[in-house]
């Protein structure tokens, strides 16, 4: 086996492949500290006046393989091809695998993957839900196992874990009926063996412990002999900008609608409302948002769509980037502040008003999504009345 396939890396989104980048990077630089949290927007420098890092050299990053096991939707595989060949110029060394599509798509895929997984000494995952990974899990037998951030379910696989629960997506509720739950029966094993897996080993002798790291921007308390390191988006600064700032506010997208959490009327309010009241004139979708969705927008609201081709850490870093970012709760609350530190740019957001959700969300969906708000730091939140009221 290669040097670089000794670390071996599983993505199946943009941002995860942009983490695992990160992690990378601060394995291969002596800058390798966990920070105390998100780096304080406050009393931060003018725009063009901090003192920014040029891009390091590709040998900076640790040497890892990435295994990028793509989603069918086009918006998702075009930021994932981009993003492949930045990893390249990086020097990393990308293999593409179908996964998805045919029925024999995911066994083609476990059987030329099987002998590397088996192989590696650190196998570094960006979704700890993904069925696929769960099972590519069953057969890792590597000293080292890194999660890496997969947006805010990272909080959510914190709490499940330390809990003794089985990972579910904080969204997701029952169905399917009968076949359904045939299903979940059916791979209960497969996913109790991986949750067990992101335990480290404590009854293994010494040397031979199996250690698990979390390299996440998320507000996360490790456990179980967890290791934590901070993603400051090291990379993403030293390799980007600084952008330059428009005048005007940006707003950010979300998939809460098209994940079922959020009604589409409710939404549409409340971007037609942030629009007015702050004076928003972009808006960077979702790549899961619909183009229906997209279009309403776009008629009610008059603003520009902007539909990103790599994750918006890396958008907004090269700029051009509003002075104010506007976004629901969400991923993006966490990860800019790290991503703009230095660079004059707030970061504010929305609450998301418990009367916008649908009949059909998760009971769990009220308190995750005030959850991702009340731990953002240095962010300003919207005071109560510029959230846009249902009724």
């Amino acid at each position: 086996m290669s040097t670089s396939a000794s670390t071996l890396a599983f993505v199946e989104s943009p941002v995860q492949l942009l983490n695992v980048l990160e992690w990378a990077y601060a394995r291969g630089t002596a800058a390798d500290r966990p920070l105390d949290g998100v780096p304080s927007q406050r009393g931060r420098r003018a725009a063009g006046r901090a003192a920014e890092p040029g891009p390091r050299p590709a040998d900076t990053l640790a040497p890892v393989r990435i295994v990028v096991l793509p989603p069918t939707d086009p918006m998702s595989r075009g930021q994932l091809r981009r993003m492949a060949a930045l990893a390249r110029d990086e020097g990393c060394d990308v293999q593409w695998q179908e996964a998805r599509g045919s029925r024999l798509a995911p066994l083609r895929a476990l059987a030329a993957l099987a002998g590397d997984v088996r192989a590696a000494r650190t196998v570094v995952v960006g979704d700890p839900f993904s069925r696929y990974v769960q099972l590519l899990l069953t057969l890792v037998r590597a000293e080292e196992l890194v999660v890496v951030d997969d947006g805010t379910a990272t909080m959510e696989f914190v709490a499940q874990t330390a809990r003794g629960e089985r990972l579910v997506r904080w969204h997701r509720v029952g169905g399917g009926g009968l076949p359904g739950r045939v299903r979940e029966l059916a791979y209960a094993p497969v996913s109790a063996a991986a949750r067990r897996r992101f335990v480290p080993d404590r009854t293994a002798g010494p040397g031979a412990q199996r250690r698990v790291e979390l390299f996440t921007s998320m507000p996360v308390a490790p456990h179980g002999g967890m290791t934590l390191r901070a993603n400051e988006f090291a990379w993403t600064r030293a390799r980007f900008g600084p952008p330059r700032l428009t005048r005007g506010t940006d707003l950010v997208g979300t998939s809460l609608v098209e994940t079922g959490v959020v009604d589409p009327d409710r939404y549409l309010d409340a971007v037609r409302s942030l629009t007015l009241e702050h004076g928003a004139t972009r808006y960077f979708a979702h790549r899961r948002e619909s183009p229906e969705k997209l279009r309403a927008l776009s008629r009610e609201t008059g603003l520009e769509i902007v539909r990103p081709d790599l994750p918006l850490e890396l958008i907004a870093r090269r700029g051009p980037v509003g002075r104010t970012i506007l976004s629901f709760p969400s991923t993006v609350v966490h990860t800019l502040p790290y991503a703009l530190t230095g660079t004059g740019v707030t970061v504010a957001v929305c609450d998301v008003d418990p009367a916008w959700l649908t009949g059909s969300a998760s009971p769990r969906a009220r308190s995750f999504l005030a959850g991702v708000t009340d731990t953002a730091r240095d962010v300003h939140r919207l005071p109560a009345q510029a959230a846009p009221r249902a009724g």
